[in-house]
Order: C-alpha cells, then sequence, then structure tokens
C-alpha cells in the first residue's frame, strides 16, 4: 500500500502526461476539445481513473470517447516509460459530470434567486396585523402608580 503523497504526486504527473499526450500525440479526428479534469489512482497505485470534460454537443462527446478509447494502449504505455515505476497502472477514461453538475446548480442558485425576490416583494407589500406597537403602554402606566 503507497503513502498519500505518493498516490498524489502520481496523480498529478499523469495528469501532466495524458494532457500533453491528448495535446500532441492522438492525432484521432474522432477527439474534440478534450480537458483532463482530474486523475485518481487506487491506494495500491495499479490503477488510474482519468476524468475529463469535452466541449462540444453529444456527438462530439461520444466521438472523443471513443478516441480515447481506441488510444488508452499507447496512453499506457507512454506513461508506463515516463513514470518509470516498475508496474504501470491500468488507465481508464471516465466523462466528468462536472458541466451538467454545474448547470444543475445553477439552475438551483437561479431559482433560489427568484423565490427570494417573491418573497421580498411580499415583504415590501406587508402591513401589521394589529397595531404597529401590540404593547399596551397605558395599561404600564397605572401599574407602575
Amino acid at each position: 500500500m503507497a503513502d498519500n503523497l505518493r498516490a498524489r504526486k502520481m496523480e498529478d504527473r499523469i495528469h501532466q502526461i495524458v494532457a500533453r499526450l491528448l495535446e500532441s500525440r492522438i492525432k484521432d479526428p474522432r477527439l474534440g476539445f478534450v480537458t483532463v479534469t482530474a486523475v485518481r489512482v487506487t491506494g495500491d497505485l495499479q490503477h488510474a481513473s482519468v476524468f475529463y470534460t469535452v466541449f462540444g454537443d453529444d456527438d462530439a462527446r461520444e466521438g472523443s470517447a471513443a478516441a480515447l478509447r481506441s488510444a488508452t494502449g499507447m496512453i499506457r504505455s507512454e506513461v508506463g516509460k515516463q513514470l518509470g515505476v516498475r508496474i504501470t497502472p491500468s488507465i481508464e477514461f471516465i466523462p466528468d459530470a462536472l458541466p451538467e453538475t454545474a448547470a444543475s446548480l445553477e439552475a438551483k442558485l437561479r431559482e433560489a434567486a427568484e423565490r427570494d425576490a417573491e418573497v421580498a416583494a411580499l415583504a415590501a407589500q406587508a402591513a401589521y396585523a394589529g397595531d404597529e406597537n401590540p404593547y399596551r403602554e397605558a395599561d404600564t402606566e397605572a401599574d407602575d402608580e
């Protein structure tokens, strides 16, 4: 079992290597504008999950996923060469749900802001149910005497 520091260093290094490979060495026409968002390595350093996003529509995402699947072997061998470790981790490409999550959060925040505006409008039109000062001041003066 590797320590956390070594796993984090390996994650950072794999992130850099894969990003550089996608930019320069992979010439697949199906590969769109891919951004590597994160890399997670298992505790035994034998499996790496590479999270990525693709700029574009669903066709661009599907094409990029197919291009990454076909280039996984070459990417793994290059990662093994550049890492210089005894066992090269297997690599799995996982589409990151970051854009969908961000869109969902933005929609929820927009809805909350609209509800806040409605409540503020209702509060501006609100009036007291009774008198402004519900306490009986005349009775307290009589009690003091």
